[in-house]
């Protein structure tokens, strides 16, 4: 998708769709009004005829108004203007672009001017939008509708940072749709190798991207027996993929790292899981997905800073040499796991991640994994759960989802949780028993990162919608993460 900012007045932009609001009651805002008298009333005759409440998702198309460049109009519902904020926002933006598509414009324009708050907030929202409205999943389905026929999407007035604000958002939609792609594929294509080979090709983009990849030889040598453990059952072999971005002025300053996780099929091992809703265990890597859409967005737009982001790719399968409940393995920081149920595999090759993030230094370490089904029990698919052991990186977190729309909920990490992960015959345990899922496997993954700021996203909830009409990886919590990395590229 290209993006464009124009001067020119609504009626005199050329383009193929153009989009204005209309507030509730059927008002039409200034610069759609001085349209409607330009085309004889017929924009105020559809506003204020009662058919529509004109909340955001109410849309109307007219095919060539009089007095107007643009080939159509659609009139978007804009709710109330007092209660007019990001998440109307959204929603005007998905709605307008919804009715676009729908047709055969290659290009459209949405005036922004009667918008509030007006500004290069706008801006983004709308880019991002369209990156993630323009998306369509084709990898194995030839069946599927065409892309759409949108190419080019404009906007007025000009700011001096509208086309950033554009070129940043376009960016943020991007990283999603690659996290929602590699989401979206099946298990038997989408393996860690895969995964591998994806961030190869990502690096080879990019002059300030490098990439390390460890294979089970490497793993071994470094004593990563948690990560090993969970694909002893699998043909596929484990990769630990490493990008390593260097884009602030001192290459040395120590950088910000992103841990995903990267079941890119899990069935739980041994403690196999039931077959029903299994297929959907192929979302087991949106962890892994999101930092990929991440260091793809972040290499597009050239950020002044340095960030890490890992994989821990392994696929979760029973089979002969399969990890076995009650067996002990050693983690690369040196201490034993009990295992007690092999589906809880998600903790395990991230602790040897987090371990090995250690050799960066990092500012901060956040890891983001598809981790408990007690955090879609307790948020469903609306919130990221976040715990650490900083406060301060926790609070930015919760306001980054804030601002993007991303939304994160804390839970406690107490020490009264530890104690659920005692084991008679090793350092820990890997489950904590019935209660308080979330939080013990936050518990566990505390012990492997204590000499850094650390936060963990559990997305099992976020990161991909079950229902059968929305199926699919969303690419959270892509904007979240790009949220808090901007906000450090603009202190730089």
């Amino acid at each position: 998708m290209r993006y464009a900012v124009s001067a020119d007045s609504v009626a005199a932009v050329e383009t193929d769709c153009l989009v204005v609001p209309v507030w509730k009651g059927g008002k039409l805002g200034a610069q759609a009004a001085a349209l409607d008298r330009l085309a004889g009333g017929a924009l105020g005759a559809v506003a204020e005829s009662g058919d529509y409440g004109w909340e955001p998702g109410d849309t109307h198309l007219l095919h060539q108004p009089g007095g107007c460049a643009a080939g159509r109009v659609v009139l978007a519902g804009a709710g109330d203007p007092e209660s007019f904020d990001a998440a109307a926002a959204a929603k005007y933006f998905a709605a307008g672009l919804g009715k676009v598509l729908a047709g055969n414009s290659g290009r459209a324009h949405f005036d922004l001017a009667d918008l509030k708050p007006a500004g290069d907030q706008l801006a983004a929202r709308l880019a991002q939008e369209s990156e993630i409205a323009a998306y369509r999943y084709r990898a194995t389905k030839p069946s599927a509708k065409p892309a759409p026929k949108l190419k080019q999407v404009s906007v007025s007035p000009a700011g001096e940072q509208t086309a950033e604000a554009l070129r940043r958002g376009a960016a943020i939609g991007r990283g999603m749709n690659r996290a929602r792609e590699l989401g979206n594929l099946p298990g038997n294509i989408c393996t860690p190798e895969y995964l591998a080979e994806h961030a190869r090709e990502l690096a080879g983009g990019c002059d300030k991207l490098s990439i390390d990849v460890l294979d089970e030889a490497r793993m071994r040598e470094l004593g990563m027996g948690c990560l090993l453990s969970v694909a002893a059952g699998s043909t596929e072999e484990a990769r630990l993929i490493v990008l390593d971005y260097r884009g602030a002025g001192d290459r040395q300053a120590q950088p910000v790292a992103l841990v995903g996780k990267g079941i890119t099929f899990d069935t739980g091992g041994i403690s196999l899981k039931p077959g029903l809703a299994m297929d959907e265990m192929k979302f087991d890597m949106c962890g892994a997905a999101a930092v990929l859409g991440v260091m793809g967005a972040v290499a597009e737009l050239g950020l002044p800073i340095n960030l890490v982001g890992m994989v821990a790719a392994a696929e979760n399968m029973p089979g002969g040499k399969a990890t076995k409940p009650g067996d002990i393995v050693t983690s690369m920081a040196g201490k034993t796991v009990e295992i007690l149920n092999t589906d809880a595999e998600g903790r395990l090759v991230l602790c040897d991640a987090l371990t090995y993030a250690e050799r960066f230094k990092p500012a901060c370490v956040i890891d983001l994994a598809t981790l408990t089904g007690a955090a879609v029990a307790a948020f469903g698919h609306q919130a990221n759960v976040l715990l650490g052991n900083d406060q301060e990186l926790i609070d930015r977190l919760l306001q980054c989802g804030q601002d993007s729309l991303d939304r994160a909920w804390q839970l406690p990490l107490w020490d009264e949780y530890q104690k659920q992960l005692n084991s008679r015959f090793a350092d820990m345990a890997n489950i904590g028993g019935k209660l308080a899922g979330t939080i013990t496997a936050a518990c566990f993954l505390s012990r492997f990162t204590e000499n850094y700021p650390w936060a963990h996203l559990d997305i099992a909830g976020s990161a991909w919608h079950s229902e059968a009409a929305k199926k699919g990886a969303t690419g959270r919590p892509v904007p979240l993460l790009m949220e808090f990395l901007l906000e450090r590229a603009d202190r730089n």
